[in-house]
Parts: structure tokens; C-alpha cells; sequence
């Protein structure tokens, strides 16, 4: 299977100029996906993502990530269920803890963040699967609740991951691991035997999904460094190769030109 591009809208860009990006991203048969970041305190993943998907037709928009702590599960699973009813198989979903210190400065850092990463993502996997969910957790409280309008089909749905509790966690309960820090070869291989080992001691069928930014500096961006870039990655085992820029030069248009080649 061919391994899958994506080029990644820094939030560090001004809102303003999203639909340039989306529009030039959409008419490049070389990418895949654009993927957007919610970073604390810049732009909303999903109001750009809602945003995103009306612009285009053909890229699929991923957020990576959402930061767990910010919102109810609930409320996530109803977002992400409208976007996937109104963009079928167009839109994919990170979660994750976080940037902690960001969590705190808003009151909302866990004192666990995995049992609230666990808890979260598998309420979050089960409303949108059309499960009625109760739960009374450490973190999550849902009484009785379900979705009117489940997605008709699941979006894909990932964890950002580091370490290997969290990258496990991934392979656990939902599609796969998001490499949210810029992964190598070795990180790439490492995440897939950890993710893949969790899944199947989960009784879990079928293989994970890798997702890995990898940043490409001013100096990088050309066709063959980038299609190099890919490559690398693509044999250590990632599903999708996601290019960054690095934040001194933010313009994702460059690295979009480098996979038209």
C-alpha cells in the first residue's frame, strides 16, 4: 500500500490564510492530507478543521491533536460525528494529553493524564461507534448518553504519542499512533512492534495505522529531499509521512510544491 503525504498548516500562520493553503492542497494530486494543530493559544482544531473540509474536495483534513483535558468527551464525539456525516472518510482524528503546562495554565491538567487519556478515548470510541455509554470514571462521568447521528462510517482515529505507555495505549484502543514529535526511522519502527504488540494482547484484528511528522527545514525543500524524506519512513514502517516546517519558515505552500515535485 502506497504510503500516504500530508503537509501539516502551522498554527503559527494567521487564521486568514487557511483557505490558500486548503485550496492549493486539495488541487495537489501529490497530497494526501493536510493536517492542523491546536495549539494553546493560537487557532481551534476543529473550527479549522469544519472549516478546511467546506473548502476543499478531495484532501483528507486531519487534527493532530486535540488536547484531551479541554473538552468532554461527549461534546468531542458529537463534533467529530458531524464532520465525519457531512465529509465521509475526508476527516481523521487525533487525541492526546496535550502540552501539560499549557493544561495547567487553564486549570486543566490531570494529575493523571493517561487514566484521563484512557478514559477519554474510549468513551469517545464507543459514542461514536453508537454505543449507549455510563460510565463513572476517575475523569469522565457520562450518565445514559449516546449519539442521535453517529457517523454512518468511523472516521480514523489516532493517539499523539511519545512514550511507549501512550503509544501502546494507541494500539489498545483505537486505530493507531500519531508520532506527534518529529519521528525517525527508528522511532517509526519502534511505535508499529509497540502499537501492534498492544493490539493484538487487546484480541484486536488487523494492522495499526502510523502517522509520523517529520520536519523539513528552509533548506530541505525540494522534490528529492522531501520524496527521500518519505521513503526513509515509509520502510521503517509509517502509514503517513506528515511535513512539517520548521517555525522559522511556517509556509506549508513550499512543501506542497515539493511533493508536486
Amino acid at each position: 500500500m502506497r504510503t500516504t503525504t500530508g503537509v501539516v498548516f502551522r498554527p503559527q500562520s494567521p487564521p486568514e490564510r487557511l483557505r490558500e493553503v486548503v485550496e492549493a492542497a486539495d488541487a495537489a494530486e501529490a497530497v494526501d492530507e493536510l493536517w492542523l494543530w491546536e495549539d494553546c493559544f493560537l487557532e481551534g482544531g476543529l473550527t479549522a478543521a469544519a472549516a478546511a473540509l467546506a473548502w476543499s474536495s478531495r484532501v483528507r483534513v486531519g487534527i493532530g491533536l486535540l488536547p484531551v483535558p479541554l473538552r468532554n468527551p461527549a461534546l468531542v464525539a458529537m463534533e467529530v460525528a458531524t464532520l465525519a456525516r457531512l465529509f465521509p472518510d475526508r476527516f481523521v482524528l487525533g487525541l492526546g494529553h496535550g502540552v501539560l503546562d499549557w493544561m495547567a495554565q487553564v486549570g486543566a491538567r490531570a494529575p493523571s493524564p493517561m487514566t484521563l487519556l484512557r478514559e477519554h478515548t474510549s468513551a469517545v470510541v464507543a459514542l461514536l461507534a453508537g454505543e449507549r455509554v455510563t460510565v463513572s470514571g476517575s475523569y469522565v462521568q457520562l450518565d445514559d448518553v449516546a449519539l442521535d447521528w453517529p457517523p454512518e462510517r468511523l472516521p480514523r482515529l489516532l493517539l499523539g504519542a511519545r512514550g511507549p505507555r501512550t503509544v501502546a495505549l494507541a494500539g489498545e484502543l483505537t486505530d493507531g499512533v500519531l508520532l506527534d514529535a518529529v519521528a525517525g526511522p527508528d522511532e517509526v519502527a519502534r511505535a508499529r512492534e509497540t502499537a501492534q504488540e498492544a493490539r493484538r494482547l487487546a484480541g484486536r484484528e488487523g494492522e495499526v495505522h502510523v502517522a509520523a511528522y517529520t520536519q523539513v527545514g528552509a533548506a530541505e525543500v525540494s522534490a528529492d529531499a522531501v520524496a527521500e524524506r518519505v521513503a526513509l519512513l515509509a520502510a521503517a514502517g509509517a502509514d503517513t509521512v506528515v511535513l512539517q516546517s520548521d517555525a522559522d519558515d511556517p509556509d506549508p505552500l513550499r512543501l506542497v510544491s515539493a511533493l508536486e515535485g
